[in-house]
């Protein structure tokens, strides 16, 4: 059977953004704990994946654009980053869940004392990668009403919203390096890639293709 020029593309991006991931993961030489916390961990793994996906997702996205509809496109990005914000905002709570199965501190004690320890940057890091993740979110689901609001309309939103991605992205990174337990240097590399990546093709959807300039009457005799 011969596979469309669309299929090609979603099993590449499966491959890159979830099946890459779950190789790094397994090749990786963390102790392996109970199935609770891995799968945990791999869920968070995806779900940071997929935000730095979002990226790939823009209008930058030549390719895509050439095989998809725009609004096709739009609807994956809105479902897929939503799902994947809202998996790493209760990345907090996830890391002390388990807790409640087990003997000693209890999860709300171990949840305090974590996002307290202020004296740890990587601690601090997510933190506000956190809340700058929840402003994200919460300005994307209301950028409809947001947007008037904004000098220059929709390209000041995107101004806004991008700048918030890289701004998360950074940190989240950041974070994850710092105090990830299946962020080895093959993992860090891979997220590292992604995001530079990313992050040219945002710079040039917002700056490279912007319109010239006309050129005066007077400039142009």
């Amino acid at each position: 059977m011969k596979l469309s020029a669309q299929t090609y593309a979603i099993i590449v991006g499966l491959a890159v953004f979830v099946g890459l991931p779950l190789l790094f993961y397994t090749l990786g030489d963390a102790p392996r704990r109970t199935y609770l916390k891995e799968a945990i961990s791999i869920v968070t793994l995806l779900a940071f994946t997929m935000m730095l996906g979002q990226f790939f997702l823009a209008r930058s996205n030549e390719t895509l654009l050439s095989l998809f509809k725009p609004l096709q496109i739009q609807k994956f990005h809105k479902y897929i980053a939503y799902s994947a914000v809202a998996i790493i905002l209760l990345h907090p709570a996830l890391i002390v869940l388990p807790r409640s199965l087990e003997g000693g501190i209890k999860p709300w004690d171990a949840f305090v004392t974590m996002i307290t320890d202020l004296g740890n940057l990587g601690i601090v890091l997510g933190l506000i990668a956190w809340v700058l993740l929840l402003v994200l979110g919460v300005t994307a689901f209301f950028r409809r009403k947001l947007i008037p609001h904004f000098t220059l309309k929709y390209r000041g939103w995107r101004y806004f919203h991008g700048g918030l991605a890289v701004t998360f992205t950074v940190l989240a990174l950041w974070h994850s390096i710092a105090l990830g337990r299946h962020t080895d240097v093959a993992m860090s590399v891979f997220f590292l890639s992604l995001a530079a990546l990313g992050f040219v093709m945002l710079a040039h959807m917002y700056w490279g293709a912007a319109p010239k300039k006309p050129v005066s009457k007077g400039a142009a005799s």
